[in-house]
Formats: C-alpha cells, sequence, structure tokens
C-alpha cells in the first residue's frame, strides 16, 4: 500500500513534537511534512531529520498562505496543532488572534486549492478553553455545551473563531479536537504566574502528552470510521486523570519531593474563578475510536515525569525528612515573589487594587479576604455523578430525523430565533439563518450551533458582558448563574479591547 503523507504544523511543541514522534516511528506508512519556523531551537531539534527522505520541512510561518499551501500541497491528512498558545499567549493578545486565525484560514484555503479537497482528512486541535470556568457544581461538561470563554483568555477568543472557520469551511473531512491541559515534563519546572491563576478546588481532566501523541498518529489510521468527522470530541486520558487543582499540586510537588502545597503556598494566592477547567462527560467517545489512552495510574505517571528532569529538580527527594520544614520555608518566599509578578501576579492585582482582575478572578476584595488561608479554606472534591446541562431540542431524535422545529426550539433556547423556514430534514451543514436576542443576525450551520455550543459570531466576546447574555439567553445562564450572582456586575479593561476587531 502507498504510504499517505501527513501535514503536520506545530510539529516543535509539545503535543506536535510527540506527534511527529509517533509518526516517525511509522515512517514505512507515513511521509510527514511539517512547518516550522526558522529557528536555532528547531534546526536543533530537527537536524537529525534534514536528510531523511521520509520527512520534508518546510522553513516558514503559519501567516504566511504560501508556506502554508507548500506544506499542505500533496497531503492526505492536515493535521493543524500549531498557534501561538499560554503563557505566551497572555502576554500578546492582539498577536495571538490574528497568528490562530489567520492559520486557520490559510489551512483550509490551502486544502481547497488541492487538486480534490474532498480527498484531504483536516484535523483541528482546539481547546478546553473555549468553555471556559466549570467549576462545581457544573464541572461535569461535553461538546455542545456553550461557548463561554473565561475573560482576559485571548487564547481562547482566538480558538474558537479558528474552530469555526473549519467547522463552516464546507470541507468534506475535518475535525475538531478539543485538547486539555496537557501533562508533560516540563511541566514541572513552570515558574510563571498563571501557576496561581487556578481556582483551589476548580477540576480538569488531564491529557498525558504521549495519549496525545498517538491520538495524531492514530487519527491519520484506515481504521477511523467515516463517522467521525465532521464533528467536536474532547480530549482527555480518562477517569484516572480527573483531579482538582489542589490534587494537581500534591501530584507535582509529591514527585519533586517537596512539602504539601499548605507548605509552600498561601490559599489566597489562588483565584477563585474565571479559569478553564472541567471533567469531560463525553472523553471515552474519542478514545473508543482512536483507541490512545495507556491507562497509566496518575501517581505513577507524575514521579515517572520527575525522572525526566534535570536531578537538582528533584532533589528534596533526598533530603532528610526533619528538614522539610526547611526546604518550605526556603521556597515559599520564591513562591510568593512569582505571585507578585507585575501585572500577572494575583498578590500583585491586591497590591495596585486591580479592581477589573480582581472582579475578573475572585468577584469582589470581600471574596477575597475570605479566603484566609489553609485553616479556614475548605478543600473540596465534587461528586463525580455526572450531570448534564440541557442543549434545547431533542437529543433522543437521531440526528438525521432533526429538522427546522429542532431548530426553532434551540434558538429559543439561546434568547434568539431561527429565521430560517426551512431545511432538510437531517442536514446539519448547511447553514441557516438565526437572530440573537440581542438582535444580531447571522448564518451558521445546525452542526457548529447545537454539537459545538457556537452562537452569534459578533458576540464573540466584545466585550465579556455574561451578566447580560446570563439574563436573556437561557443557554447560557445554565453555565453562569452557578457561579456567579445575578446581582453581580462583571468589570473588565475595555482598553485591552480596543483594536481587536482588526482580526476577525
Amino acid at each position: 500500500m502507498a504510504k499517505k503523507t501527513v501535514a503536520l504544523t506545530g510539529a516543535s511543541g509539545t503535543m506536535g513534537w510527540q506527534g511527529f514522534k509517533e509518526l516517525y516511528a511509522r515512517k514505512d506508512k507515513y511521509n510527514i511534512a511539517v512547518l516550522l519556523r526558522k529557528s536555532a531551537k528547531n534546526e536543533e531539534l530537527f537536524k537529525d531529520y534534514l536528510n531523511d527522505s521520509s520527512v520534508r520541512i518546510v522553513w516558514g510561518d503559519l501567516t504566511n498562505y504560501e508556506e502554508v499551501l507548500d506544506l499542505v500541497t500533496g497531503a492526505d491528512y492536515v493535521l493543524h496543532v500549531g498557534g501561538m498558545v499560554s503563557p505566551a499567549a497572555d502576554y500578546y493578545p492582539k498577536k495571538t488572534i490574528k497568528t490562530n486565525v489567520t492559520a486557520a484560514q490559510n489551512v483550509v484555503n490551502a486544502v481547497k486549492a488541492q487538486p480534490d479537497p474532498d480527498a484531504v482528512k483536516v484535523v483541528y486541535i482546539g481547546t478546553v478553553a473555549e468553555t471556559g470556568d466549570r467549576n462545581p457544581p457544573i464541572h461535569w461538561a461535553r461538546t455542545g455545551d456553550p461557548i463561554k470563554i473565561s475573560i482576559y483568555d485571548h487564547y481562547a477568543v482566538s480558538k474558537v473563531k479558528a474552530e469555526a472557520i473549519f467547522a463552516e469551511s464546507g470541507l468534506k473531512y475535518w475535525v475538531s479536537l478539543r485538547q486539555s491541559g496537557i501533562l508533560y515534563p516540563e511541566i514541572l519546572k513552570n515558574m510563571d504566574p498563571i501557576m496561581f491563576h487556578v481556582p483551589v478546588n476548580g477540576v480538569l481532566e488531564w491529557a498525558t502528552v504521549e495519549d496525545s501523541g498517538r491520538l495524531l498518529a492514530n487519527v491519520c489510521g484506515n481504521d477511523v470510521p467515516e463517522s467521525f468527522w465532521r464533528k467536536f470530541y474532547n480530549i482527555g486520558s480518562g477517569k484516572e486523570y480527573r483531579i482538582t487543582n489542589f490534587e494537581f499540586e500534591e501530584y507535582l510537588l509529591g514527585a519533586l519531593g517537596l512539602p504539601s502545597p499548605k507548605k509552600l503556598f498561601d490559599a489566597d494566592w489562588f483565584i477563585l474563578q474565571n479559569f478553564h477547567g472541567q471533567w469531560y462527560a463525553d472523553s471515552d467517545k474519542l478514545n473508543d475510536i482512536l483507541h490512545f489512552r495507556a491507562n497509566i495510574p496518575i501517581k505513577q505517571y507524575f514521579d515517572n515525569m520527575a525522572k525526566k528532569v534535570p536531578a537538582y529538580y528533584r532533589a528534596c527527594k533526598i533530603i532528610p525528612s526533619f528538614l522539610g520544614g526547611a526546604v518550605a520555608a526556603a521556597a515559599k518566599p520564591f513562591m510568593k515573589k512569582i505571585a507578585k509578578t507585575d501585572f500577572y501576579g494575583t498578590l500583585n492585582w491586591r497590591e495596585t487594587k486591580n479592581a477589573d482582575r480582581i472582579s475578573a478572578y475572585y468577584g469582589t476584595m470581600e471574596a477575597w479576604d475570605k479566603i484566609g488561608n489553609w485553616d479556614t479554606f475548605k478543600i473540596e472534591r465534587p461528586t463525580e455523578t455526572v450531570t448534564l446541562l440541557d442543549h434545547g431540542y431533542d437529543e433522543s431524535k437521531p440526528e438525521s430525523e432533526l429538522d427546522i422545529e429542532d431548530m426553532k426550539k434551540a434558538a429559543a433556547f439561546r434568547g434568539g430565533e431561527c429565521l430560517s423556514e426551512t431545511m432538510v430534514k437531517g442536514d446539519l451543514f448547511t447553514p441557516l439563518k438565526w437572530k440573537s436576542a440581542r438582535g444580531n443576525e447571522f448564518e451558521m450551520t445546525p452542526n457548529l450551533v447545537l454539537k459545538g455550543g457556537h452562537w452569534c459570531p459578533e458576540e464573540l466576546p466584545w466585550p465579556w458582558d455574561y451578566d447580560t447574555e446570563a439574563k436573556i439567553n437561557p443557554f447560557f445562564a445554565q453555565v453562569w448563574y452557578p457561579l456567579h450572582s445575578k446581582d453581580e456586575n462583571n468589570y473588565y479593561d475595555e482598553s485591552i479591547f480596543k483594536g481587536f476587531k482588526d482580526f476577525e
């Protein structure tokens, strides 16, 4: 059988590099084309593949259409993993949106420029951040739930816009796989203030880097069914990896031989809200198709990660236990300095009385003060009983039976209308006309509305006016009111958004 050609973006990143290695291990089946920025780091990383006939390197940039076209030409599969990610995305919001949205459009245009676009299968890697803050009691989530980007999360804005480009492209074969947080050895070395931008009792279903790499290779297999395509899936490593953020800190510090988070951090250094995270009610669906999970016990996995970082990171494991208190005493001031980082550190917001950030991440200064410390803060693990949100139409009906009445019900549940009068029963891929509760009219496929959780692109989100949206949109209210008071005002720094529409 002739070898397939796989075009891969983001091959020098965490997930992309693991995917490249998995594909390369199967180079008897695949030729691999990668698009890489010309840099000393990337040249060093790929130096062993420069003269390999199974690998073609395109030196270029995702925002350059001709270079993306060069990558895609002749490909059977396009795995679009690349783009700007956090924490860099947090520091360069405008560049992030421009880069990630332009890249998505370039990939779609390059596929459409092929002699037979219908023969090319395109995989887009989305993100858990698209559905934002899902703290308990709404911590169980699935695709089709409302898009709800956390305030200030410009990376998620870019990923939602990019996802819509693929879903509305008209391509015969595309799929959006929403990636969760990735566990990889370098995460043990993370010393960025974003480490405190997580609620202690928040949750996440992590995905290991090895599982993620296998996923990228397995999606190119001949056994992937036709029914897999033109859908949305959540990536996660399963039940074992559904943990709270406090449990994550315990696993991470324990693997390095460090004491409890209670010894290294104060409870009020961590935010209360407005950071993405959820346990997936539907991530098993993707594994049932692509069979990518290794199912390694999570503590064992963290211990294995610790063995892959420089020895000095785990030096505490050989320090006598009676010195543990001294280690914590020495490390805590260093951690506090990170929490005081200008503009992005939580303790910096307190010192500078940053009202917008305090409102977004704590609600009120009073709520922040009430956290106290570990002796007063209650650490909780939420229920494992799965509860699902209402998507506003009869989900028991086969997709082939969905009709215009289902569309009208779904629109009404979103506070709007379906303006189209007819649709072909079961056709979720021909755009219909819709109207939002704010009066904006737009066209969108039923697939993106019902299965992707998207709604009016004009309101994505300019600004993050979620208090108003919850009052007029019952679908969205399900993910807002359980975590926010109906009388709450949602503040934001309007200056941050100036000029962003230039990149739509």
